[in-house]
């Protein structure tokens, strides 16, 4: 096994930055459509029953689409809009100090028997801090098991495999889902230009999926991960006098912040939920429909008023806005830190637009459809092939967002085609993404983690922290495969109106 994970460590580090890589796949698109144009390759669309073949970007019409187009390929990208409303909210929420109080809080008094399972899944509601959650809660949970007498190290490498193991999921709705909806939604268009998958198409499965993994991951680490921590001590014990972690108790105006945008938290939903009651409401669609409405079409935008507005109050009492000038501010300091996405967008949303202009992507996904459709392959071999693939080449991507954007636009119509729904695609990515996303040392966080373990280990390297995430990683995979294979099989909807087949 480490020879194997050896050999990935190696191959990974060859790998240029997700940014270069879609440059490269552009060029690559570019050259193959030229190719596959001149053989004449094509498929017959069962939508239709058109002639659909592929068109050379090495064309009048290719150049012309590739550099007039290029501004508005990157403008119209359909995650772009929604992220930039969501963290303008979140950043509020985030730099007043609220998210990162929250998460004191909820791991302040924690009984000694409920430690593993409540960093567990303190840390899948920590997702709403994108990246910060890392830096966040590895110290806070090291805090707290060494507060009821155990080993930081298993706070450690629980707290990681909470955040990077599932780091695709949360209880609550966040930035992560609205760029899937936007790259889920963009990849269906192939098949069908009018289809809208929103933030909230997961939610029922997001939610259920992070209350399992806290589960499955306090059990395999009081079961694996406790004890090979301490056959580890017996051999090597672990540094005692290291310097103090910082402390996670709250101030009084912090407790009192907290309180206030709970109370806010509360009213605004109320206000959403009075504001959709009235049948003649402008947030309902045709018919009082409410799932097919305003509301979810731009729940993004209700998103960043609710963060808005509790990052505001806790703010404001807290003394981290104390004027109108530092409410831009705070948002600005959030865009900043979303520069090198918006970056990787650029590259990702060009190759995409190549990609649906040449219409190679739709001729993958007709002829692999007829091809699972032909040997009359049942949904399930289906689905454990795409998250055997997908947790294969995690290893060496780990930005969930870089491979959807690189998947979905095969994988999506593909499965379309067969009867499967986008959503229930984008759930299934979801699966086979995260839990491998912990295991790999192509992951900066990866390093982070290891940098804290070495603090009371100064031996540990990447094989430990590997020994340590490989039980929780492998076990949580096969967990979270088996409930996906439930949930489609009971037919429970991935999210409000959404059904999973």
């Amino acid at each position: 096994m480490m020879r194997v994970l050896d050999v990935v460590d190696r191959v990974g580090n060859k790998l240029p930055h997700p940014f270069w890589l879609f440059v490269i796949l552009s060029a690559v698109v570019v050259l193959a459509s030229w190719l596959l144009a001149a053989l004449g390759v094509s498929a017959i669309s069962p939508v239709d029953g058109k002639e659909v073949g592929v068109k050379s970007l090495v064309s009048g019409a290719g150049v012309q689409m590739m550099l007039g187009d290029l501004i508005k390929h990157f403008v119209n990208f359909p995650p772009l809009g929604m992220i930039v409303v969501v963290m303008l909210g979140v950043a509020i929420a985030d730099k007043t100090g609220l998210l990162a109080a929250m998460m004191r809080a909820a791991l302040a008094r924690v009984p000694a028997g409920l430690v593993t399972f409540s960093v567990a899944l303190t840390s899948m509601f920590a997702h709403l801090a994108s990246d910060a959650a890392f830096v966040v809660m590895i110290p806070l949970g090291m805090i707290v098991f060494r507060a009821v007498g155990r080993s930081p190290i298993i706070g450690a490498v629980v707290a990681y495999v909470a955040v990077g193991g599932a780091s695709s999921i949360s209880p609550v709705i966040e930035a992560s889902d609205a760029v899937f909806a936007g790259l889920t939604t963009s990849a269906a268009h192939t098949i069908d230009p009018g289809y809208l998958v929103t933030p909230v198409s997961n939610y029922y499965f997001s939610a259920a999926s992070s209350l399992l993994l806290a589960v499955s991951i306090t059990v395999v680490t009081e079961l694996v991960v406790a004890r090979r921590v301490a056959a580890m001590n017996a051999v090597e014990p672990e540094l005692t006098d290291v310097d103090e972690l910082p402390d996670m108790s709250l101030s009084a105006a912090e407790r009192t912040g907290v309180r206030r945008a709970l109370i806010a938290a509360a009213l605004f939903l109320a206000a959403v939920v009075l504001a959709v009651l009235p049948s003649g409401s402008p947030l309902r669609g045709e018919g009082g429909s409410i799932v097919d409405s305003p509301l979810m079409e731009n729940v993004a935008v209700i998103m960043m008023l609710f963060f808005m507005v509790i990052g505001t109050v806790y703010g404001l009492t807290v003394k981290t806005i104390s004027s109108a000038k530092d409410f831009p501010e705070l948002m600005g300091q959030g865009l900043r830190e979303l520069v090198p996405v918006l970056v990787l967008f650029f590259a990702v949303s060009q190759f995409l637009a190549y990609f649906k202009w040449t219409n190679i992507g739709q001729v993958i996904a007709i002829s692999g459809a007829g091809v699972l459709d032909s040997i009359d392959a049942p949904p399930v071999v289906i689905f454990v092939s795409a998250v055997l693939l997908i947790s294969a080449l995690n290893l060496l991507l780990t930005s969930g967002s870089a491979m959807w954007a690189l998947v979905a636009p095969v994988l999506v119509p593909m499965l379309m085609l067969l009867d499967i729904h986008p959503e229930t695609t984008q759930a299934l990515f979801r699966v086979a993404d995260a839990p491998t996303n912990s295991l790999t040392p192509m992951s900066p966080y990866f390093v982070i983690a290891l940098g804290f373990i070495r603090r009371y280990r100064p031996s540990a390297g990447i094989g430990t922290l590997m020994s340590l995430v490989l039980p929780l990683a492998l076990v949580n995979l096969c967990v979270w495969v088996l409930m996906f294979l439930a949930w489609y099989a009971l037919g429970i909807p991935l999210g409000p109106g959404v059904p999973v087949r």
